[in-house]
């Protein structure tokens, strides 16, 4: 049997959920001032090379920094909550050997 998670409550979830979309609200903060400083820096050595440079630059810097941030809070979720210690471990007394 699985043992119960500090998600299943549901006042501790709405807390856990906000402190990650809090995370996520400020990782989106530095993101666009990242962009903004890579973008200001691109042009400032080079120029105007063309706005689809520009475009395609900024959707890589958001994507890949937002879905850093989105992976990296759902593991801080998962493991600050207990969430991880909730599962049933199949393999669980072949460890002892």
């Amino acid at each position: 049997m699985t043992r119960p998670s500090r998600l299943d409550d549901p006042e501790y979830a709405h807390f856990a959920w906000q402190r990650y979309w809090r995370l996520m609200r400020w990782m989106f903060g530095v993101t666009l001032l990242v962009t903004a400083i890579v973008l200001g820096t691109f042009w400032w050595q080079n120029g105007m090379v063309s706005i689809h440079f520009f475009i395609a630059t900024t959707g890589a810097i958001v994507g890949a920094i937002m879905l850093t941030a989105a992976l990296m809070g759902l593991v801080f979720l998962s493991s600050g909550s207990g969430h991880d210690e909730a599962i049933d471990d199949p393999f669980e007394d072949e460890a002892d050997r």
